[in-house]
């Protein structure tokens, strides 16, 4: 199964996955995986759920039947579960402001502002080189983002301005390599992790006294719903966001609050005494 994995080059965090859903089933039946027939994933999946776990293990248990043991027929009791999809909640413009004002140093502020400034998901952020910032294009280069894909993200003045002020400041305490990761680790041969990128957020929300539930990843929510709110092309925000498809994109137009607000409701087109 590792080898079928590799030969796809599925992503290390996919293989690990594929590879629990397995061992799931294993302790299920207190026996070797192969042997399940399609009533024992039947009665797999309604244990899953049950416990609210269903849709990515049984899609590791599809590659695993379909792909290794090449017995698609086996998964043809299991089904799709709808997995019920949520508005995320969004920062406004101030919230984002404060955030990066009590991110901390330098470093930081720059690391979250391109999460924010650019749209850019964690790892992304991470894997950031300085031969990927063109500031003569005035594009960010993506390489390898999800699913495998490159793709170029913008830069703005603001941006840049900030990556060259933390760029100043690096190279002087030699932290940063040339060629090297624009945000480094404690060791500058590795990047910083998306973990510890994980904690500055999550520090400099409580710093800055916001009580939404957001995460890191609200950043890259905010910069779509921010862009939508001043009538930037969907189509456009959905290449800056590597969305293949323009559904994944689209749900941002639930939250646009500046968009919605244009809209006015039928009952403003009737002539209706409020007094009466």
């Amino acid at each position: 199964m590792i080898d079928d994995m590799c030969l796809r080059k599925l992503n290390p965090k996919t293989q690990i996955a594929y590879l629990r859903s397995v061992e799931k089933l294993t302790r299920f039946l207190g026996q070797s995986p192969d042997t399940a027939s399609a009533e024992d994933l039947r009665r797999f999946q309604l244990k899953l759920v049950d416990e609210g776990t269903s849709s990515g293990t049984i899609t590791g248990l599809r590659f695993f039947f379909e792909v290794t043991l090449d017995r698609g027929d086996a998964m043809k009791k299991t089904s799709h579960v709808y997995q019920p999809r949520k508005i995320p909640e969004i920062l406004n413009t101030d919230e984002v402001a404060r955030l990066l004002q009590y991110a901390g140093c330098l470093k930081y502020r720059a690391a979250l502002g391109v999460a924010y400034g650019a749209g850019l998901r964690a790892s992304e952020v991470c894997h950031l080189t300085t031969g990927d910032i063109d500031s003569e294009r005035m594009v960010l280069r993506v390489e390898q983002g999800k699913g495998k894909r490159d793709r170029l993200a913008i830069l703005s003045p603001v941006l840049l301005d900030l990556l060259r002020a933390w760029w100043r400041e690096g190279r002087a305490k030699r932290q940063l390599m040339p060629g090297g990761w624009v945000f480094p680790g404690q060791n500058p041969i590795n990047p910083l992790s998306t973990r510890s990128l994980n904690r500055i957020f999550h520090q400099a929300r409580e710093a800055a006294g916001i009580r939404k539930r957001v995460s890191l990843h609200s950043l890259r929510h905010a910069f779509a719903t921010h862009l939508l709110d001043r009538r930037e092309d969907i189509r456009v925000i959905q290449v800056l966001l590597g969305h293949k498809k323009i559904e994944n994109t689209a749900r941002y137009t639930q939250v646009a609050t500046e968009l919605l607000n244009e809209v006015k409701g039928p009952l403003e087109y009737l002539a209706l005494d409020a007094s009466a």
